[in-house]
């Protein structure tokens, strides 16, 4: 980062009122050609990111607020699917196994071999970084991660560059608090509508139908929820044939998602979301033009988790049922050390009006 803008970083969080106290948007420094980028907020070691919001506070108020009944919803597919993963993924392999020398049918293993994105999923801040600047969160330099196979035989010596920015640090943490589901296809399609965009193609969801969504639904956001959009990949999904979901692993991938625009932009940090995650295999429109993903600031910038396939169907249902939109989210990714990815283990605790 250049020192004038390390000088302005400073100024804006030295002029923080209290902990909870961030600055705007527009408050954030540049990072060369980047707006928004919140490195250091959190101090220069932080490995948190947005995580850093969901303290303890943050979590009891939720849960006292939220969790009455114990009624509970599941957000993650089953770890086989899809089996036909997208972006030229490996496909999931569950190998059960009964053990060597067992002649009665137990006891019994299981063996997995799983890219950790090719189903449901939080992307790690070792993800993506800042692509043509070739920095992580933090501005951690890409050279600097290991790659490969690493063998860890000591878990109390680890060193530095194995374990920085790695997702052990949210599987240690958890992902814990508020979430809020904005439904964007029950919006569209509650009077008997057709949604007016297919989400297997390129589509963009803007700031202001989100806020539409949120405004209809009776949400208001509060620092560190956890923002969860059904776009409409999931619904479609299970209405298609096999044949056209077999498809999707063969054609380009075009999805419906968030716009890569500033106003998007403000709208996640102005709000101060903890993390964000949608139903689409990619969070954004797909595909972005080169240089503006949004998965370069979100995660580079920010240090914001991006979830990706989650399973938003029986949640979108719970929530009509109720009239409840907001709930006590949980998650615990793997703890894998380095990890840029991890199944999310996520579900939700949803508070019954009797």
């Amino acid at each position: 980062m250049a020192p004038n803008t390390t000088d302005r970083l400073k100024s804006v969080v030295s002029q923080l009122i209290g902990p909870k106290k961030l600055p705007t948007f527009d408050e954030l420094p540049h990072f060369k050609n980047f707006s928004g980028c919140a490195w250091g907020v959190w101090g220069p070691d932080d490995e948190l990111g947005t995580v850093n919001l969901l303290t303890d506070e943050v979590v009891a108020r939720t849960a006292a607020e939220e969790i009455r009944t114990g009624k509970r919803v599941s957000l993650n597919w089953p770890i086989n699917f899809p089996e036909r993963p997208l972006f030229q993924r490996k496909s999931p392999e569950v190998k059960m196994l009964v053990r060597a020398g067992s002649s009665a049918g137990m006891p019994r293993d299981d063996e997995l071999h799983i890219n950790t994105q090719s189903g449901t999923q939080w992307d790690g801040l070792r993800h993506y970084g800042v692509v043509e600047h070739q920095v992580f969160y933090n501005n951690t330099p890409a050279a600097t991660l290991p790659l490969g196979i690493n063998a860890h035989p000591n878990p109390t010596a680890i060193g530095g560059d194995h374990k920085k920015l790695g997702i052990q640090n949210w599987a240690t943490h958890g992902i814990c608090g508020r979430g809020v589901l904005l439904d964007i296809v029950s919006h569209y399609t509650k009077n008997g509508a057709p949604l007016p965009y297919d989400p297997w193609t390129t589509y963009a969801v803007t700031a202001p139908m989100l806020e539409a969504v949120a405004k209809a639904q009776g949400v208001k956001f509060r620092d560190g929820d956890v923002l969860l959009l059904r776009v409409g990949f999931m619904q479609k999904f299970s209405r298609v044939s096999q044949s056209e979901r077999d498809a999707l692993h063969e054609r380009p991938e075009t999805f419906a998602g968030i716009e890569q625009s500033e106003d998007m932009k403000r709208f996640l940090w102005n709000n101060h979301f903890a993390a964000v995650a949608s139903d689409q295999p990619a969070l954004e429109a797909w595909p972005a033009r080169p240089g503006t993903q949004m998965h370069q600031t979100i995660l580079g910038l920010w240090g914001m988790p991006i979830g990706e396939f989650f399973d938003l169907e029986q949640l979108s249902k719970v929530c009509a049922d109720t009239g409840r939109y907001t709930f006590f989210f949980s998650s615990w990714p793997l703890n894998i050390i380095g990890g840029a990815a991890s199944p999310p283990n996520a579900a939700v605790s949803i508070k019954v009006l009797q």
